[in-house]
């Protein structure tokens, strides 16, 4: 009979330390077995629900493991503390991102990053849950954390695809709204601050920062009449006037605070439509976290700010604005991002977003962090996040910012 698993092996899964998670946990074939092992912290008995419940064997710190009547569906129960707690591996599913997602990632020339990274609540295999996808190349592990997993890195590390540089992994029973950060072990084993999704759709108010999942289907667009116009409103001898707009500061509630995006939907709207203005421009409201940069320091660049509601609402409000006759253009922040630990600066524990050499990656007047746009992955990641905004929003322009010192 095979050993369920090895003492090194099981001593790495333990630690945190093991690259390549789904080598081990899970179902897997064993010399004409079908061996299961499962990592549970906190558990003094697991058992396998099959029609037959099988127990697993307690191997010490968390680690159980077992023989299973083939490949068999089973879910999960654990015994600990006097609870008793039920739930899905996310071990025994496959891979969500395909070979044609893997291939455009590898070369770095994916234009619709958003479709494969960042967090997508979805069915898999007959389960509903969320998936997760990042990218970070150096790592030599990456796990989802939140409170779903007491924030724990060793619970949920993420499968690495091959060069691509992408991990990902799929985890049953969660959807929107849960909060989320990646724990990255970067070269050499170091473990990092805790890093905000790059492709992101939601983030905390600040001063929290982790990101949160967020749904971006279902919408129900009632801007046809604008969208058929368009493209003659913007002729290039059609009459323009344009009102920019900090959104906070626009306009306050009774007792300060910000306007919400259905607040500004039918206010700012109203107000500009009477005025007489053709177009709206927002100054930015990709995620940022520090409320005195206005938006110009942003680290959520396919999160609309939660400063005044979900990525549903902001679909609304610019719903709201093309139906008033409105067009909608953003202030787009592409040069450079802030130094915020949870961002993009370091982020797999080597110089992966910014340029590696601060005499080209340091903006001195802004102590900011410059793109790497020689990078092809960047600069894909830049040009993904502009699509995102002019399609899965309906934007009507974007302004880039500092573009001179980006020259």
């Amino acid at each position: 009979m095979t050993a369920l698993v090895d003492a090194a092996t099981a001593e790495a899964i333990r630690h945190g330390g093991h690259g390549d998670p789904f080598a081990v946990l899970g179902p897997h074939d064993v010399a004409g077995e079908t061996v299961l092992r499962v990592f549970q912290p906190g558990a003094d008995h697991v058992w396998a629900l099959t029609p037959d419940p099988v127990p697993l064997e307690a191997l010490g710190d968390g680690m159980f493991a077992g023989r299973l009547a083939g490949r068999i569906p089973y879910s999960l129960r654990a015994e600990g503390s006097g609870t008793t707690w039920e739930w899905q591996d996310p071990y025994r599913f496959g891979p969500v991102l395909g070979e044609l997602d893997e291939y455009l990632l590898g070369e770095g020339t994916h234009q619709r990053l958003w479709q494969v990274l960042g967090a997508h609540v979805m069915t898999h295999e007959g389960a509903e849950g969320t998936h997760f996808a990042v990218w970070a190349p150096s790592a030599e592990r990456v796990s989802v954390v939140g409170d779903f997993n007491i924030w724990d890195g060793r619970r949920h590390p993420m499968r690495k695809r091959g060069a691509t540089g992408v991990w990902e992994i799929f985890i049953p029973g969660l959807g929107e709204g849960t909060v989320y950060k990646y724990e990255i072990r970067g070269p050499g084993g170091a473990l990092l601050p805790l890093k905000a999704d790059p492709v992101g759709f939601g983030s905390e108010h600040a001063p929290k920062n982790a990101s949160v999942v967020r749904r971006i289907d279902g919408a129900d667009w009632q801007d046809d009449a604008w969208m058929e116009t368009r493209a003659a409103r913007h002729r290039i001898d059609a009459p323009m006037s344009v009102y920019e707009v900090h959104l906070g500061s626009w306009k306050r509630a009774p007792g300060g605070r910000m306007l919400s995006y259905l607040e500004l939907a039918d206010q700012l709207m109203d107000y500009a439509a009477d005025m007489g203005f053709t177009h709206i421009e927002l100054l930015p409201v990709s995620e940022y976290p520090f409320d005195g940069s206005w938006g110009y320091q942003p680290v959520g660049l396919f999160a609309p700010t939660i400063r005044h509601g979900t990525p549903a609402e902001f679909r609304a409000m610019v719903d709201a604005a093309h139906r008033k006759g409105l067009g909608l253009i953003l202030d787009w922040v592409p040069g450079h991002f802030p130094t915020d630990p949870h961002g993009l600066g370091q982020f797999d524990g080597t110089a992966l977003y910014e340029h590696a050499d601060p005499r080209e990656g340091f903006h001195q007047d802004w102590n900011t962090l410059i793109y790497n746009l020689g990078r092809r992955e960047v600069s894909g990641f830049l040009l993904a996040s502009a699509f995102w905004w002019l399609e899965t929003f309906h934007v009507d322009g974007l302004r880039v910012d500092a573009v001179a010192s980006m020259l």
